[in-house]
């Protein structure tokens, strides 16, 4: 994970622009818990308009998670995974997918590429419409399934195939 950091005056120019964004939602705030006018809202209860202060932070923040969200979820629909988004927000794999869980699409093998008849076992290798990459999934001649490991994907259908028969050749029936 990377953490991404600011300089001193990169920060002193964020908290100006969200401060400057910030005053008139703050301002409407004050002037409604107040009941004053905008020109005298100063004139209320100290407590009240910092509690105005921070009820509007509040709905900064929940603009803030929400935009978060929609940048997850543009990167997702561009191919970048949970690592990746991780990564960038500086947590897990697994954190991205628990505070996103929609970001990324689940991979979909629309195209089904060519079969395997192989060591008297079969093989049927897909290609991922969203990213091209190339998976297989099989069952020996023995009975045993199986298929590309952990959303495995490989660069060409000609790669697939070679790991595909990898394992028809480890699993074919052996005469007693």
């Amino acid at each position: 994970m990377t953490s991404i950091e600011i300089t001193p005056e990169e920060r002193a120019e964020l908290v100006k622009a969200l401060t400057g964004a910030l005053d008139p939602l703050a301002t409407a705030v004050r002037s409604r818990r107040s009941g004053l006018s905008t020109a005298r809202m100063w004139d209320a209860d100290p407590v009240e308009v910092t509690l105005s202060v921070l009820a509007a932070w509040k709905v900064v923040d929940g603009e803030v998670r929400r935009l978060t969200a929609l940048a997850a979820a543009a990167a997702g629909s561009y191919g970048a995974n949970y690592e990746q988004l991780g990564a960038a927000w500086g947590m897990t794999r697994q954190g991205a997918r628990k505070k996103w869980p929609e970001a990324v699409p689940r991979p979909t093998a629309a195209r089904i590429g060519p079969s395997l008849e192989l060591f008297g076992g079969h093989a049927e290798l897909t290609q991922d419409q969203r990213s091209g990459g190339w998976s297989w999934t099989a069952e020996g001649a023995d009975g045993t399934l199986g298929a590309a490991g952990d959303g495995t994907r490989y660069a060409t259908k000609e790669e697939a195939a070679a790991h595909a028969g990898a394992f028809l050749r480890e699993h074919v029936v052996t005469l007693p």
